[in-house]
């Protein structure tokens, strides 16, 4: 990328002395040279420490839905740590953030409370198999639960790695995962229903969950078939086994209820986390009473952070302000504006794209003509659409540098930002062209 990295290029160099990568997680690392370093973060934008400023549509990776360092979140996390940032003891906050997340999700009759996305599923995980008195779990190719062993499997796999769609191979998306937990997860293509059929004949009553991400959220936001989730719901009900329905992305970003008053869908369970606290660390695991009742009697779930004053207090000023105020319809609009902009702007340069997702949290494939699974997706051209996006971050629009992360909006961009995005969109598309 031709952008004055330098700043950026000398702490990478010294983050490699003491961080692996240089960086605390691998998906901040873009490469040697080319991998940005942040000094600020505000509203919309972000400034790296040489001084650049970008119209930012990574949001931390979806958290931020209201704007980075949103005055109103903030003011509450510092009226709230100044009474003790943590207590081995429950606060009356606790309290009403779970009656929040109830109120707005229509599954959800009980809540506990977690640090991270990867809790979050993890916790759900051991409630369904202690529920069920089942161990085996199904969950879709693609798909991101976090970074637990027990579903970091067919992730990011290539297509020829995974079999036939027929017959599909678990893949252990990292070395150091135990290779006997193959014997406990089952991975299918999404969008599949013949295939998740046919598997459950053989398995269903020996499956504890099926776990699902409403799309594929870290893979092209790839949405749901007509009728998929509702054929989860179906299938789970035949077997006796627990829907788990993964809104750590979609939670509060696609609708106040998520993806369950997006798509009218029931699940047994459902984990939350991201625009939960507009940046903050706090998640939640969520679902009907007689399941999440079992949760201390004879089931172990907790954490010394669960209850941490700064998330607790991100929460419930973010989804208060979710509740009360337009946030979500503006986002949606101007997230509409975007996406159909740059279709447009697609098509009139004659490049074949698929666009997915959702107004506040979309993505799209280059080259092909429909997406409906990670196999798909895989045929896509992301070695272009790499280039465009360096084009585009060289212009001062971040996308994420990884074709497999949506884009995501917040409350704080402007239409002015989204006329921007447009014009340089334009622009990257015309000179990666020719």
């Amino acid at each position: 990328m031709n952008i004055p990295f330098e700043k950026s290029k000398a702490l990478q160099q010294r983050a490699f002395k003491t961080l692996p990568l240089g960086v605390n997680s691998n998906f901040r690392f873009w490469g040697e040279e080319i991998t940005p370093y942040i000094q600020k973060a505000k509203d919309g934008y972000l400034w790296d420490v040489d001084g650049n400023k970008f119209i930012d549509y990574r949001m931390a990776f979806g958290p931020i839905i209201l704007g980075h360092a949103y005055e109103a979140v903030n003011a509450k996390v510092h009226e709230e740590i100044d009474r003790g940032v943590l207590a081995a003891m429950t606060t009356e906050l606790e309290v009403e953030v779970a009656e929040m997340i109830a109120a707005m999700c229509p599954a959800v009759d009980m809540v506990r409370m977690a640090c991270s996305g990867t809790e979050a599923t993890m916790h759900a995980i051991r409630v369904a198999r202690a529920y069920t008195g089942r161990e085996k779990v199904v969950k879709f190719e693609g798909m991101y639960h976090g970074f637990q062993d027990y579903t970091l499997w067919s992730t990011y796999a290539p297509s020829e790695a995974l079999g036939n769609a027929n017959s599909p191979i678990p893949v252990p998306a990292s070395s150091g995962i135990p290779r006997r937990l193959n014997e406990l997860i089952v991975t299918l293509p999404f969008n599949n229903f013949d295939v998740l059929e046919k598997t459950l004949r053989s398995i269903g009553y020996q499956t504890a969950a099926i776990i699902c991400e409403p799309c594929l959220g870290n893979c092209g936001a790839v949405e749901p078939l007509p009728g998929f989730l509702d054929f989860i719901r179906s299938k789970c009900d035949e077997y006796g086994i627990v829907f788990i329905l993964d809104e750590v992305k979609t939670g509060f970003r696609i609708a106040r209820g998520g993806a369950q008053e997006y798509y009218g869908i029931r699940p047994d369970m459902a984990t939350y986390a991201k625009a939960l606290g507009n940046g903050y660390p706090v998640a939640a695991l969520g679902g009907k009473r007689e399941i999440m009742s079992i949760i201390g009697h004879g089931v172990s779930q907790g954490g010394t952070y669960t209850n941490n004053k700064p998330g607790i207090a991100a929460a419930w000023a973010t989804l208060k302000l979710l509740k009360d105020e337009p946030i979500l319809e503006t986002i949606e609009q101007r997230g509409r504006r975007l996406m159909d902009g740059i279709k447009s702007i697609f098509s009139d340069a004659g490049i074949q794209v698929c666009m997915s997702g959702y107004p506040a949290m979309f993505s799209f494939a280059i080259g092909v003509e429909k997406v409906t699974g990670q196999r798909d997706w895989n045929n896509s051209e992301k070695d272009y659409y790499l280039r465009l996006v360096e084009a585009a971050i060289e212009r001062g629009v971040m996308p994420d540098h990884d074709p497999r992360e949506p884009w995501f909006l917040c409350y704080s961009h402007s239409e002015a930002d989204i006329d921007e995005t447009l014009n340089v969109w334009a622009d990257a598309v015309r000179v990666t062209k020719q």
